[in-house]
């Protein structure tokens, strides 16, 4: 039992000790994660410096904002078809004067309101951008390129930023890019203007798009139609309801490849032949017209089994349910009080004209007294499902032995077949953009367009301007805690996940880390350890000490051996009998002497040889035997 306590105690300390190293964790754990946040909001405040250090040393207009961002008009860096950045008046954007056909006379004129202004939310001073003002309008507003785009041997590359400041109900932030003809004219631009590319997002419903649809010339036939990309593989609602500015791109290739890129991540990439809907290039057959299903072609897999007989017994007069006859009605049931009585409550109002309105009478409310009783009015039995219903008998189905499959009409060549193996080259040229748009919301916000044929200059091109309002919107990002609370507002069942994982570590740290009580036992049982050191001198002592009691017991035994032969020659012969009876007993006792002489040994043996027994226990055995 001491030997227990003994191992007791190292266990507990050692015990308490890993409590000790787990509240320490637990703080360190606390301070790192608060130095990587300082950290964070420092390193954005060391690139907004970085960016102002290299803005001062442009020769152009600045202005501040309030985190120290400074702006200046992005300059295209190489060659470009198209580059507006919103930052001066309206130049070359025409407004158009068309109204639009098939539609009500009310809503046909395209009057929609265009602003240029700043951003309202995350604005960088002088950053302004084509704001669409007027909600439920037709808007339509359009420039001239600076030179035509020739679909030849260069890739076609747009982008622009679009951000719904306000959210989006229903309407389009896409782009047209007007084809090239001879009776194009900005100021009549409407929605039958021919266009060669249209881009960018859409949203109507739950209906999030993002529309990449080109108009493919028939080579026979000569006529246009649309061909759009099949859909993005991407939740794009993110994108229509943050209120952030995003950067759209369209990637063209001479390879009639394409990738579509929102924030530069690209989101959608396909091939001209492989990834439209319609394809590009008709089927080489088709179904004959003229070919029409024969009358006796039997398309039925399975019939109902002429042989089939219906049963004698089966009543097809049975009903699916009849009255339950077991039931019996509830007591207290009250028959002749009705479920509705008048409103005693109720009064006629004063300006009742029963003349004009007719006799006034209370309305119905519940009857009070049906409310304790079992049911009122009438008692009727339920219903219950009739065990003998079977129902209008049906001969079972079996397979159809005449059974033809399927008809489909046979496949002729298609008279309108051609292959177009390289659609890019087939588009028509660009010379004008437009943004021709309805919406139901108003501020939807566009900057910074720009038609070029070198992914690098659009790159650039981004960062000097959606680069800039990228860095101000994450500076003024909210923290984590105003984040989880207004994702709570939207999922209150985020409430329950927040609690469990705060009151956890919380359960956990006064579970370890609170101070146990010390009793009186404690501190005896600790003192009681500590006075008794074990060591291996300790041990080799006591075997020597039980070693020199044996030598005394046999010195004993030797003394009491000469005073019994001494009682012997007084006493003579008398008491020999005693003599024999103190012999015998003197010889057990030293037998058990001589037993418990060696069961000491053997325990001091062990002790010795373990290095870890106590030498209490040494002690406590030569006791027992004294």
């Amino acid at each position: 039992m001491q030997k227990q306590l003994e191992l007791t105690v190292p266990r507990m300390t050692r015990m308490h000790s890993q409590w000790d190293w787990l509240c320490l964790s637990l703080l360190i754990i606390s301070s790192v994660t608060a130095e990587i946040e300082d950290g964070g909001v420092l390193g954005a405040d060391v690139e907004v410096e970085d960016f102002d250090e290299e803005s001062q040393q442009a020769d152009v207009d600045k202005e501040e904002s309030s985190l120290g961002v400074v702006y200046q008009t992005p300059k295209p860096t190489g060659d470009v078809y198209f580059a507006e950045p919103f930052d001066g008046e309206l130049t070359g954007w025409v407004l158009s004067k068309a109204k639009k056909e098939d539609t009500d006379d009310t809503i046909a004129k395209y009057d929609g309101r265009w602003e240029v202004e700043e951003l309202k939310e995350n604005t960088v001073p002088g950053d302004k951008g084509l704001v669409l003002k007027s909600a439920a309008k037709h808007h339509a507003i359009s420039a001239m390129l600076t030179k035509a785009f020739i679909f030849d041997k260069k890739p076609l590359i747009v982008q622009y930023e679009v951000n719904f400041q306000g959210g989006i109900d229903c309407g389009g932030a896409y782009i047209k890019l007007l084809s090239s003809t001879d009776d194009l004219d900005l100021e009549f631009f409407f929605d039958k203007t021919p266009y060669t590319i249209m881009f960018g997002p859409d949203k109507c419903g739950e209906d999030y798009k993002l529309h990449f649809i080109i108009r493919h010339r028939n080579p026979k036939t000569g006529e246009y139609d649309e061909k759009h990309a099949k859909r993005p593989d991407v939740d794009l609602k993110k994108f229509y309801l943050d209120k952030k500015t995003h950067l759209y791109t369209l990637v063209l290739k001479p390879d009639d490849t394409f990738e579509m890129l929102i924030d530069q991540s690209v989101i959608s990439k396909g091939s001209l032949l492989e990834d439209m809907v319609p394809p590009v290039n008709p089927p080489k057959e088709i179904d004959d017209p003229t070919d029409k299903k024969p009358d006796d072609w039997d398309e039925r897999p399975k019939i109902p089994d002429p042989n089939a007989v219906k049963p004698d017994d089966w009543d097809e007069d049975e009903p699916s349910k009849i009255e339950d006859l077991d039931a019996v009605k509830p007591e207290g049931w009250l028959d002749y009080e009705p479920q509705y009585v008048p409103d005693p409550s109720a009064k006629k109002p004063k300006d009742w004209d029963e003349e004009m309105d007719g006799e006034w009478e209370a309305p119905q409310v519940p009857n009070p007294k049906c409310a304790t009783a079992p049911g009122c009015g009438l008692w009727v039995r339920p219903m219950k499902n009739n065990p003998k219903y079977k129902g209008k008998w049906k001969a079972p189905m079996i397979p159809n032995p005449n059974y033809q499959g399927i008809w489909s009409p046979r496949k002729i060549p298609n008279p309108d077949y051609f292959e177009d193996p390289h659609p890019f080259e087939m588009m028509t040229p660009i010379s004008a953009i437009g943004l021709e748009l309805w919406s139901m919301t108003s501020d939807i916000y566009f900057d910074n367009f720009i038609i070029c044929s070198e992914k690098e200059v659009a790159d650039r091109w981004a960062a000097d301007g959606w680069g800039l309002k990228k860095l101000v919107a994450s500076a003024n990002e909210p923290g984590m805690f105003s984040q989880l609370v207004t994702a709570a507002e939207d999922h209150p069942w985020l409430w329950v996940l927040y609690i469990l994982t705060l009151a956890l570590p919380v359960g956990l740290g006064v579970l370890f880390c609170w101070p146990a009580k010390k009793t009186d036992e404690d501190f005896d049982l600790k003192k009681t350890v500590i006075s008794m050191p074990v060591t291996k001198g300790g041990v080799k002592q006591g075997r020597e000490e039980l070693e020199d009691d044996e030598i005394d017991l046999e010195e004993e035994k030797e003394n009491e051996d000469i005073g019994e032969d001494e009682d012997e020659s007084k006493y003579g012969e008398d008491d020999d009998e005693e003599n024999e009876v103190a012999g015998r007993s003197q010889e057990e006792g030293d037998e058990t002497n001589k037993s418990g002489s060696e069961d000491e040994m053997t325990a001091a043996d062990e002790i010795a040889g373990s290095g870890d027994g106590p030498l209490k226990s040494v002690r406590k055995r030569r006791v027992q035997k004294d």
